[in-house]
């Protein structure tokens, strides 16, 4: 999360996919009193900086029987703001297709836990810089996400992203952006027209496909939201989707 004036941005999304999370795998999450109260010891109110939650369901014996009780375990790690390249904002950014595949495992999907190995390999794959982000696909061939973001592909008016059913995070700025784009907006003319003037669909993306979008875009939690320029041999023109929906993430 971004840690600004002493306040994590977003805080309610952030905290109710942790809570939701947590109780998918049965882990006690601690209360959004407790963990601010951490954020403000570690983060002073004049500072820009990220700040990353860790709750791990305590201590255990050897074997995988988790204890009867068990006390959570919370760090709260502190690090400095990436210094994203102008380049990305004003012309987008390149993505490499990963040949590491993500499995199907229903009862993790959306979950951001801390068995992320499948994303580690993936990013190994590349050295080049000028490549910001890595594609990840299932066994299937369908888009999934990328090794540290989300995915949306634009084919006129409809703005997809992956069915994360199967595998994947489902992080709080996708679902920000998928609430920004079902959020209707009262115009002076009769009738009432979303935010982004887009519908959205949750559905499978072939890579197929998303090579035949008329727009890309990425995001995460630090940077909001980039245009995708590049994957493979497909080239994209700048676009102002990724703008709009940065200057709406920014204001919601």
């Amino acid at each position: 999360m971004v840690m600004r004036n002493g306040v994590p941005d977003s805080w309610p999304f952030h905290y109710q996919k942790l809570v939701a999370d947590c109780g998918a795998i049965g882990i006690v999450c601690p209360s959004a009193e407790l963990l601010m109260s951490d954020l403000q010891q570690l983060f002073s109110p004049d500072e820009i900086a990220v700040a990353k939650i860790i709750v791990t369901r305590g201590e255990g014996e050897r074997g995988y029987t988790p204890p009867a009780i068990t006390t959570p375990m919370r760090v709260i790690i502190k690090s400095a703001m990436p210094n994203y390249a102008a380049v990305n904002y004003t012309k987008g950014v390149h993505l490499h297709v990963c040949e590491t595949r993500l499995a199907h495992q229903p009862k993790l999907a959306g979950i951001k836990h801390l068995n992320r190995l499948e994303n580690v390999m993936a990013r190994m794959e590349w050295r080049d810089e000028a490549l910001f982000d890595g594609l990840m696909l299932d066994q299937e061939d369908n888009v999934i996400e990328c090794t540290m973001s989300n995915i949306f592909a634009r084919f006129d008016g409809k703005l997809i992203t992956p069915d994360l059913s199967q595998c994947g995070v489902a992080g709080i700025t996708r679902q920000r952006i998928i609430e920004l784009a079902n959020s209707p907006r009262l115009t002076k003319s009769p009738g009432v027209t979303s935010i982004l003037g887009l519908t959205v669909e949750v559905a499978q993306l072939p890579l197929s496909l998303l090579l035949q979008a008329d727009e890309v875009i990425i995001c995460n939690s630090l940077y909001g939201a980039f245009q995708v320029n590049t994957i493979a041999n497909k080239t994209w023109s700048q676009q102002p989707l990724a703008s709009t929906i940065r200057n709406l993430l920014t204001h919601d």
